[in-house]
C-alpha cells in the first residue's frame, strides 16, 4: 500500500472533519422511511421546539431577562395572543421578536398544512397500522423470515403458518402488500437487500431465513448480508440454475433449493412410485388425516439421552415409528436397530399421529 505524501495530509484531515455529516444523513433518511407520512409533522414540531428554546435563550442574552420572563415572552409571541411585552424592548429585542413572529407563524402554517394533508390522504391510519405491525414483529424471537411473497415465498409462508410457527415476510412490491394483509401475515414492506429492512424484520433474533426472491443476485446478497448479521441463522436460498448452487453456498446458505427441479422430480416420482409419493403427501398435506412426519431433537435433560430404542418403548408408549436418527456429527442412520443408543444432540425422524408426536416431543425437549 502506498503512503500519501505530506502535502496530501491536510486533505485527509479535512475529510475527517466532514465525517459526522456522512454519518448523520443516512440516519435522517432512515427516520424518514420509518415514519413515512408523519415525518413532515414530526420535523415541524422539532423545528418549533428548537425555535422556542432559541427564543428563550435570545431574550436572556439580548435583554438580560430571567428564564421565566424569557419563557413567557416567547410563549405569548409565538401564540400571537396580543399581550403586552414583559418589559420595554430594546432595538435588538424588537428585531428578535420580529424574527420569532415570522418564523413562528410560518412554522404553524406548515404544521397545519401537514396535518391537513395527512387527514385528507388517510395516512394516520396507515402509519398507526404499520407501527402496530412493527411492535408485533419486535416481540418475536426464534422466528422465520421469508424474503419474497411471490409464488414460492407465499407457499413457504402458508406452510410455516400452518405449522403454527412465527413468520415475518419481507416484500418490496406494493401490489403484494394487500395480499399479505388479506392473508394476515406479519410483514415488512421494503427491499430485503437493505440492512435496515432486515433489522426491522428481526434478523438478529430470527431462527431461520428463506431467500425466495425472484432475482438470484438478490438472493445471494440477502444470504451474504443475513449471514454477517446473524452467524447462527439457518438459511435456505432459492436458485434458478444448478450451476449457481455453489455461489449461494459460498455466500452462506445452509441449503439451496431448485424449485423447478424439485417440481420435476416430484412429478416423475408420482409416476414411478405413486404409492410412496402419496404417502409422503399425506404426511405433509394436513388434509385431516392423523399422520405426520416430524424431526425431534433430543436435549441434554431428556429422559431418552443415553437410552436405546427398545428400552425407551417409544413405539409402545406413543405409537410412533422412528425411521431415522441424525447423529450430532451429521450422520443419518435410517431404520436404526433396536439396540441403538440415543444421545443428547441427536435428532429423531418420526412418523405418527399428532398426539403421539406431541407426547414424544415433551420427553425429548
Amino acid at each position: 500500500m502506498s503512503v500519501a505524501p505530506s502535502s496530501a495530509r491536510p486533505a485527509r484531515h479535512s475529510s475527517r472533519t466532514r465525517r459526522p455529516r456522512a454519518v448523520g444523513w443516512p440516519r435522517l433518511r432512515r427516520l424518514q422511511r420509518r415514519y413515512g407520512g408523519l415525518w413532515p409533522m414530526i420535523s415541524g414540531l422539532v423545528s418549533l421546539l428548537v425555535l422556542f428554546f432559541a427564543g428563550v435563550y435570545g431574550y436572556m442574552a439580548v435583554e438580560g431577562w430571567s428564564y421565566l420572563e424569557s419563557f413567557y415572552m416567547v410563549l405569548i409571541t409565538l401564540a400571537t395572543v396580543g399581550f403586552e411585552e414583559v418589559r420595554p424592548l430594546s432595538d435588538d429585542g424588537m428585531v428578535l421578536t420580529s424574527v420569532l413572529i415570522l418564523l413562528g407563524v410560518g412554522n404553524f402554517a406548515f404544521l397545519i398544512g401537514s396535518f391537513t394533508q395527512i387527514l385528507v390522504e388517510g395516512r394516520i391510519q396507515n402509519v398507526w397500522g404499520r407501527h402496530r405491525l412493527q411492535r408485533a414483529i419486535d416481540k418475536l424471537h426464534r422466528h422465520i423470515i421469508v424474503c419474497g411473497y411471490g409464488r414460492i415465498g407465499s407457499i413457504a409462508v402458508r406452510e410455516i403458518v400452518r405449522e403454527g410457527l412465527p413468520v415475518v415476510c419481507v416484500e418490496k412490491e406494493e401490489a403484494l402488500v394487500g395480499r399479505m394483509e388479506d392473508d394476515d401475515v406479519l410483514f415488512v414492506h421494503g427491499d430485503a437487500t437493505d440492512d435496515e429492512v432486515l433489522r426491522r424484520a428481526g434478523i438478529e433474533r430470527a431462527k431461520s431465513l428463506i431467500a425466495a426472491l425472484s432475482s438470484e443476485a438478490a438472493n445471494v446478497y440477502v444470504t451474504l448480508t443475513a449471514r454477517q448479521m446473524n452467524p447462527e441463522l439457518h438459511i435456505v436460498a432459492r436458485a434458478n440454475e444448478e450451476s449457481h448452487i455453489h455461489r449461494l453456498e459460498r455466500a452462506g446458505a445452509d441449503r439451496v433449493m431448485l424449485p423447478h427441479t424439485l417440481g420435476g422430480v416430484r412429478m416423475a416420482q408420482s409416476v414411478i412410485r405413486p404409492t410412496v409419493t402419496s404417502f409422503l403427501e399425506l404426511t405433509a398435506s394436513g388434509n385431516g388425516l392423523d399422520l405426520s412426519m416430524e424431526e425431534l431433537p433430543i436435549s441434554a435433560r431428556s429422559e431418552l439421552a443415553g437410552v436405546n430404542l427398545i428400552d425407551s418403548k417409544i413405539r409402545h408408549r406413543f405409537n410412533v415409528i422412528i425411521i431415522a436418527i441424525k447423529r450430532v456429527d451429521g450422520q443419518l442412520v435410517f431404520n436404526p436397530p433396536a439396540q441403538m443408543e440415543m444421545q443428547a444432540g441427536d435428532t429423531l425422524l418420526a412418523v405418527g399421529g399428532d398426539e403421539g408426536l406431541q407426547g414424544l416431543w415433551e420427553i425429548t425437549s
